[in-house]
């Protein structure tokens, strides 16, 4: 599974599996992220809300792989919804992480986060400015590729009214319980990969019943069944550990869950508290 890709509309390869650092320290991110790149991970996932870029870079510039064979995303961070402002945040990513280029950068959600669930301003001319600086990103070389991330059918819908180029990727929250196949099946009819991230739910999976009976039958842990049922939606995952044996398990994907299962799985009631995530929109949460 790590050597396998997806292609983007631009001809960019991402990697179907990445490690995601979200709540992963500054001063632990980089042994992670060594830990991940010498089990075969290429894909490293970041946030400028995050605050572990440089511990990302330091963790790149250590970990024995040449640059050019991993791929790198960081994200816009969501309060940035001025052109000069999202520029100045790529340049500052840039630097921390001590890069010449990022291979994917995000605009992180297109409302800025005290604003998720407590507002109707989609932001859409805001959003239309950030997404021109990461046009220019990208033709200046400072991307290689360009995507959003906790965006809805209508937000994408607006950034295509003046885009010269179109998102190559929307990340999502995606897992089941809480799997959004309408806004999966528009993106992908539009050619833009979707990347799940949480895919054990924030950690409520692990106690789901139905989760747990489906996993047994394949004889693989929860965790696993999640990232392969994201996987077999045809998106890319990034599920979030600074465990090197959950990084290893979670690679660990070499069965097939069935179409059958599949339907079961899509089906399963949606989770209706996420504890101390609860807070988070259904189609994405807050930091990540």
């Amino acid at each position: 599974m790590l050597n396998e890709t997806y292609v983007l509309s631009n001809g960019v390869h991402i990697p179907k599996l990445g490690l995601g650092t979200w709540f992963i320290a500054n001063d632990k991110v980089a042994d992670a992220v060594k830990s991940a790149v010498a089990m075969g991970y290429r894909h490293i996932d970041t946030a400028q809300a995050y605050g572990n870029e440089e511990g990302i870079g330091i963790g790149i510039k250590e970990c024995g792989v040449p640059r050019e064979q991993l791929f790198i995303t960081s994200k816009v961070a969501a309060e940035h919804k001025t052109y000069e402002a999202a520029a100045k945040s790529i340049d500052e990513s840039l630097s921390k992480m001590g890069l010449s280029y990022l291979d994917m950068m995000i605009i992180h959600s297109p409302q800025p986060w005290v604003e998720v669930n407590q507002s109707e301003n989609r932001y859409f001319e805001e959003n239309r400015q950030v997404w021109k600086v990461l046009e220019d990103a990208l033709q200046a070389g400072k991307v290689r590729a360009i995507g959003v991330s906790n965006f809805l059918q209508q937000d994408i819908d607006s950034l295509l009214e003046t885009a010269t180029v179109n998102p190559m990727l929307n990340q999502v929250l995606c897992h089941i319980s809480n799997t959004p196949l309408s806004l999966i099946d528009y993106c992908q009819k539009q050619g833009i990969a979707v990347e799940a991230y949480s895919p054990v739910a924030h950690g409520e999976a692990l106690k789901n019943p139905q989760i747990k009976e489906i996993a047994e039958k394949y004889s693989v842990t929860i965790p696993q069944l999640c990232i392969r049922y994201d996987i077999q939606l045809g998106t890319i995952v990034i599920p979030k550990t600074a465990n090197p044996e959950h990084m290893r398990t979670n690679a660990e994907l070499n069965f097939v869950i069935s179409d059958e299962d599949m339907e079961i799985l899509k089906d399963i009631p949606k989770i209706k508290d996420y504890g101390e995530y609860s807070h988070f929109p259904v189609y994405g949460g807050k930091k990540k």
